[in-house]
């Protein structure tokens, strides 16, 4: 196990967010999360990476950082990615991943080598010299998982990572994670609105909705869930 949420809650107001939220991601696994738009899920991503304080446990490797902030939780090794990129637009390809490897817990003396071994594993040598401002989406995603990448995580957050892009795009992005997760080892928790890649890249999954846990487990058995169904379609669906 390498992460474990205990009876995690966030509120914002009188408004729950997440609500005493319980679940654990084991170590190399691809973890699926899933769940209706205001579920959670990006909130809970938040929370687990340091963005938002909440109440309960966070344990990572069997350590407690849910007091820590988002540059301590990096470098004890979780990094994260956003639905919308968030990157220097103004630098190049290359000068924002040598941002994501100035952090993490590695040594300093080999961020060169981290930055080029990120932008090969992520097909973008050629255009490190490229602003990020004139970028296509597809890139502009690229750049953003290449620099958290080379802060060498042990556990990577990515928030709806092929959003926005074509088949053949979400074709590509899916094959870098799934090598990043083989080759690297690096635990994936992935949120997704697609069930088709989500279901067919998860070894386990979780559906949230109004911040609760409906149900976890494999793929098949969590998305033939009546709950689930209902949680997407209605009563009447399930």
């Amino acid at each position: 196990m390498i992460l474990e949420l205990i009876n995690v809650t966030k509120t914002f107001g009188k408004f729950a967010a997440i609500s005493d939220l319980s679940f654990s991601v084991n170590e190399g696994e691809i973890f699926g999360i899933a769940g209706p738009n205001g579920a959670g899920k990006t909130t809970l991503f938040n929370v687990i990476s340091g963005f938002y304080r909440a109440t309960g446990n966070i344990l990572f490797n069997s350590h407690k950082i849910g007091n820590l902030g988002p540059d301590k939780i990096n470098i004890k090794g979780i990094a994260r990615t956003f639905q919308i990129p968030l990157l220097f637009d103004s630098m190049t390809i290359y000068q924002n991943v040598l941002v994501g490897a100035h952090y993490g817990g590695q040594a300093k003396n080999d961020v060169e080598n981290r930055i080029n071994e990120a932008l090969s594993f992520f097909g973008l040598q050629d255009l490190r010299a490229a602003a990020v401002a004139n970028l296509k989406l597809l890139d502009k995603k690229l750049t953003m998982a290449a620099a958290a990448f080379a802060t060498r995580p042990k556990l990577l957050l990515l928030d709806e990572p092929v959003a926005g892009l074509s088949p053949i795009e979400a074709e590509l992005f899916v094959g870098f994670v799934k090598k990043l997760n083989k080759e690297y080892g690096v635990t994936i928790i992935m949120i997704e609105h697609l069930m088709n890649i989500l279901t067919e890249m998860s070894d386990r999954m979780m559906i949230l909705n109004n911040g609760q846990k409906v149900i976890a487990g494999l793929p098949d058995t969590v998305i033939n869930n009546p709950e689930t169904i209902e949680c997407y379609l209605g009563k009447s669906h399930a």
